[in-house]
């Protein structure tokens, strides 16, 4: 074996264009984009919510990317439109998910824009939902015997509701609240949008080629 060399070489060009093609030009693309019109920088609330959000892991089951209706039905969901790269532009880190074991929530803003909703979803989902499967996030609140003037009570079906007293929110459940309400993506996306159409754009290709072939005969 005397070609460590030439091997070294082959190996170092492969792993350059792929480093290249894979992750530089992407992202130069990408950072080319800007956010999209009509998107606003998170506020100081909204920050310290998306801060919760990371550190409670809500990307293992939530998703926020909706795709568009050529690969998956997620309009028809209500997840609401797809999203294109310039819709992330003030996300770091990004929390796009992979995971649908609950619904995407890049448009929740807009689908459940009420407080005490998503406050009571966050205390117990089942007081919601019965069959949900989220898990409770009872340590967000606090239970006292009586509210203070400044303190946002939770609404509670009397079957979680606490025999006496008020369950009240702490300010990272609050914070975590404004960050959801805050993501909506109301506004219209741009024509040259970036986005990954993956298989869609060659199945699109493909239609394009067969047209031309049956255009040609």
């Amino acid at each position: 074996m005397n070609r460590y060399l030439p091997l070294a070489i082959t190996a170092l060009a492969i792993l350059a264009l792929a480093t290249l093609f894979l992750v530089i030009a992407p992202g130069m693309q990408i950072s080319a984009q800007g956010p999209t019109s009509g998107l606003k920088p998170y506020t100081e609330a909204e920050a310290r919510g998306r801060e919760v959000y990371v550190s409670l892991g809500c990307l293992y089951c939530h998703s926020q990317q909706p795709r568009s209706l050529a690969q998956a039905p997620d309009a028809e969901r209500g997840w609401g439109r797809a999203s294109v790269a310039g819709d992330y532009a003030y996300d770091a880190p990004h929390q796009l998910g992979t995971m649908r074991t609950g619904p995407d929530l890049m448009d929740i803003g807009d689908r459940m824009p009420s407080q005490a909703w998503q406050l009571t979803h966050l205390y117990q989902p089942r007081a919601i939902s019965s069959w949900s499967i989220m898990p409770a996030y009872p340590y967000l609140f606090t239970h006292k015997d009586k509210a203070g003037p400044d303190d946002v009570v939770v609404k509670l079906p009397a079957k979680y509701a606490p025999k006496s007293g008020v369950i009240v929110a702490k300010q990272d459940a609050l914070d975590l609240v404004k960050y959801l309400q805050g993501m909506t993506r109301q506004y219209a996306p741009p024509k040259d949008g970036l986005r990954d159409n993956g298989y869609a754009l060659i199945a699109e290709k493909q239609r394009e080629a067969t047209d031309a072939t049956k255009a040609s005969n």
